[in-house]
């Protein structure tokens, strides 16, 4: 019932139905204007410098009439701080005739915009009257008149605090005026939370100037000077409040507003009572002015969509600096009912939240800033709790929490055990959890029997996290705990001899299994099938090939590895026919134990639409294949990679080597195989990648690989030889600029190949090469071409900027080689220069 309240309550407060797109909110957002209020821009010196020369200097502003860089980051970062000390830098003053600051906020009108930034733009004959922006509501007329004004005038213009532009074409409506001048170098400075809106606006090749917390030491240099000014510190200050300070400090993140925000509540008393005090309550999270740490990112959090809110605010069940995976937090908001997993595929919520400022990406991995971890934790405090500290209270756990993390150090401590014996107690919070997190293992006796004994009564939990180091390790009651929809077991170290629970499989309600942290055995109970209900299993591929009858697991949606055992009941191919949800890539191993093409085919692996990878591996011991079990075995058509190895037959699969039905196919690897007839690898439309290993009889690669004339091999990126003893050349058509996409050639441990189409006319985009092992080869000046920049080639290596060569007996293109910057050359007898080669000594 209380989250229901709280959905009608965010509903009430924003005044709209949430849709997809960030909804109208009326802020008081405070306006901002170009005279600068901080003299000194703390933390960002070599960034300021490298910026005010792009925008005065750059290549940018020598080749556009006028270019974009927004400065995005979170709130308080600075970011109008520092487009302020741009705007008034004297080379800034110098460079531009033309300067406007407009404070834009929440309200981005075009025609209001147009006209306040006409009225600031200095009147011309040409541009009418300064009272022309006042005297018409026409924005044809307005924006003519500005491209007037400044139509031989390199100007600036900042737009500050962009919270909202609707499409990119209302931006190329505002923007159009500014594209008419005819002087070089004009700019436009965004500054905006939203990374999304950053995009949409930035000028390609510009990019945009992402600023994020500052260096520690800075950091805490502005800290000092937010609490005494530039130089008022007190005679006690270094003995007593300093150490307080910093460790303060530590705790706000480089953020500027935080900065000041807690340097206001320090200055008001100088002494230790009160500077701890802030300390250990965090109170700076609890200051309310607008202008406060809280309110201003809460303003942020008040404009998303409410499924994005709840999405956000269970994030702070995480720890600090958590890594999320996609799946991990995608898992967890479909079993708390936040996202339906109907619809689960029709919106990205964690690239919307990254979008909108509140997560940022890393490679494959999502990270929250501490401070919007804190604003997390606080817009859920009804719903959820995370314990991360053994000072925590348990009176301050809300009686409607459902949801709950723990994540402390691995410590003894008496006020911790008598708050967790406080918060035993509240048996109407411990008995409905719905949720429970362990994110580490804690082997001080104490503190795990603490954690242990205080959850006996958890009887309703939907997910459960834990981390484990033996079998004591796990919650009392275990297997008691059957409306578990979401289960992730962790080891943090390997042991061998540690087995999962065979109470495992009574987890009838199971729909997530995860056990990519798994380090023990990789045994799984007999009964494990019993998990009908189970989706989305996270484990080694030693996990999947060991369930026995899998076939019963109709929903399974991942099984990376399947394993054919002969006289091993629970193990025929056949088990895979009830699997049509999988999806990702499937290894089917020991093929050599079926035995007729009937059983193939039960595999039904035509009906796996969802499947995008197929391995098909036969043992090199194993009998003389029966081609049609591999005719047998045909895929869906939409599969994307493929590989066959050891393969024991004389015909490859008629789906493969006759008619072209995976048009899908992106990736083919052939290893250890004997067929009379090859694929037509040119007539596979989509082939980005191929890799041919020991092919028996292939004495050719080219045209005669199938394709019709000038057109095979089009999209071709990435092709592999490797012990491929008969392989004598590789031939191109005559006059024809054939592999046009190909960037990547490895070639190993082919002796019979003497002939490589390298030459300007072919393999135009040809990025790295790679041949060793290849006595009979002749090959012309290397690098044969400038797009050429990772190459090996037999006591020959050049990576971009190093050239190593030492017993290399073929010939330097030198002109190629102008981005060297380090280079080693030994004793070559034989080396040739494809040009006058030299060396450069000083």
């Amino acid at each position: 019932m209380q989250s229901h309240c709280d959905s009608v309550s965010n509903l009430l407060s924003i005044g709209t139905i949430p849709t997809n797109s960030t909804p109208v909110l009326v802020l008081n957002r405070p306006l901002t204007a170009s005279m600068i209020i901080q003299d000194t821009l703390y933390g960002r010196g070599d960034t300021f410098e490298e910026t005010v020369n792009r925008i005065t200097t750059g290549d940018a502003t020598q080749t556009q009439n006028v270019s974009v860089l927004p400065i995005v980051g979170p709130g308080g970062i600075g970011k109008t701080t520092f487009a302020q000390h741009l705007y008034n830098d004297a080379r800034t003053k110098k460079h531009f005739q033309v300067k406007v600051w407009v404070c834009v906020s929440t309200d981005f009108d075009v025609l209001k915009l147009t006209r306040e930034i006409l009225a600031c733009i200095p009147a011309t004959e040409e541009g009418g009257s300064r009272s022309v922006a006042n005297e018409t509501t026409n924005l044809d007329h307005l924006q003519r008149s500005i491209a007037c004004r400044i139509k031989s005038k390199r100007f600036l213009l900042v737009l500050d605090d962009i919270w909202k532009c609707d499409s990119q074409d209302q931006w190329k409506t505002f923007l159009a005026p500014f594209t008419e001048g005819e002087a070089k170098g004009s700019m436009l400075l965004v500054t905006t939370r939203f990374p999304n809106l950053a995009q949409m606006m930035e000028t390609v090749g510009f990019g945009s100037l992402k600023l994020t917390g500052l260096d520690p030491n800075d950091f805490f240099t502005l800290f000092e000077a937010c609490i005494f000014g530039e130089d008022n510190k007190p005679e006690k200050y270094q003995d007593e409040l300093a150490g307080i300070a910093q460790e303060i400090a530590n705790k706000l993140k480089g953020s500027p507003l935080a900065a000041k925000t807690v340097g206001r509540l320090l200055r008001k008393d100088l002494s230790q009572e009160h500077w701890n005090g802030v300390l250990e309550k965090h109170q700076w999270l609890k200051e309310q002015k607008n202008d406060d740490i809280m309110p201003s990112l809460k303003i942020s959090y008040n404009c998303l969509p409410f499924d994005l809110k709840k999405c956000f605010s269970y994030c702070g069940l995480f720890p600090e600096d958590h890594r999320f995976t996609s799946s991990e937090i995608n898992h967890f908001w479909v079993i708390t009912g936040i996202i339906d997993s109907n619809h689960q595929a029709d919106r990205n919520y964690l690239e919307e939240l990254v979008d909108n400022g509140f997560l940022m990406k890393e490679y494959d991995w999502y990270v929250m800033h501490d401070l919007m971890h804190e604003l997390s934790k606080s817009v859920s405090a009804q719903e959820c709790h995370n314990i991360s500290g053994l000072d925590f209270r348990a009176d301050a756990i809300a009686q409607s929490v459902r949801h709950l993390s723990i994540n402390i150090e691995d410590r003894y401590d008496a006020n911790f055990e008598e708050e967790m014996c406080k918060l035993r107690e509240k048996k109407d919070i411990i008995a409905n959890l719905r949720t429970l997190m362990f994110f580490r293992e804690y082997g001080d006796e104490g503190i795990a029997k603490i954690l242990k004994d205080s959850f006996k009564e958890i009887n309703s939990l939907r997910v459960l996290f834990i981390v484990v180091k033996s079998a004591e390790s796990f919650p009392y009651r275990f297997s008691k705990l059957i409306h578990l929809q979401y289960l992730k077991i962790s080891s943090s170290y390997s042991e061998d001899e540690m087995s999962l629970p065979s109470t495992l499989s009574r987890f009838y309600h199971l729909k997530i299994l995860d056990l990519d942290l798994w380090r023990g055995s990789s045994d799984l109970p007999e009964d494990f099938s019993r998990l009908e209900n189970l989706h989305d299993f996270h484990a080694a591929s030693e996990l999947h090939s060991n369930i026995r009858n899998v076939g019963k697991m109709k929903h399974l949606q991942e099984l990376k590895e399947f394993h054919v055992r002969k006289e091993s009941m629970g193990f025929e191919l056949s088990e895979l026919g009830a699997l049509t949800e999988l999806e990702g890539g499937l290894t089917i191993c020991g093929l050599e134990h079926v035995a007729t093409k009937e059983v193939a085919t039960a595999a039904k692996l035509m009906l796996k639409r969802n499947l995008k990878e197929l391995g098909l591996l036969w043992s090199r011991d194993g009998p003389t294949t029966d081609d049609d079990i591999l005719d047998a075995l045909q895929p869906h058509s939409n599969l994307r990679v493929l590989r066959i190895v050891n393969h024991g037959g004389t015909v490859g699969p008629s789906w493969l080597c006759l008619d072209i039905w995976l048009t899908s196919l992106e990736t083919l690897t052939l290893d250890c195989i004997s067929w009379n007839t090859l694929p037509p690898f040119g007539k596979l439309p989509n082939l980005k990648g191929l890799k041919l290993k020991k092919i028996s009889g292939m004495h050719q690669f080219g045209p005669r690989c199938g394709g019709a004339a000038g057109k095979c091999f089009m999209r071709l990126k990435a092709v592999g030889f490797y012990e491929m003893a008969e392989l004598a050349e590789w031939v191109v058509e005559p006059n024809c600029h054939s592999f046009p996409s190909l960037e990547t050639i490895e070639c190993i441990d082919c002796p019979n190949l003497c002939v490589m189409p390298l030459s300007e006319a072919s393999f135009t985009n040809l990025r790295r090469l790679k041949v060793s092992g290849y006595p009979k080869m002749s090959l012309p000046s290397m690098p044969h071409t400038s797009t050429l920049t990772h190459l090996d080639v037999e006591k020959l290596s050049y990576h971009g900027k190093k050239l190593f060569v030492s017993g290399y007996g073929g010939a330097l293109a030198s002109h190629n080689l102008d981005k060297v910057e380090d280079m080693t050359v030994g004793r070559c007898d034989g080396l040739r220069a494809g040009w006058q080669f030299c060396l450069p000594f000083s």
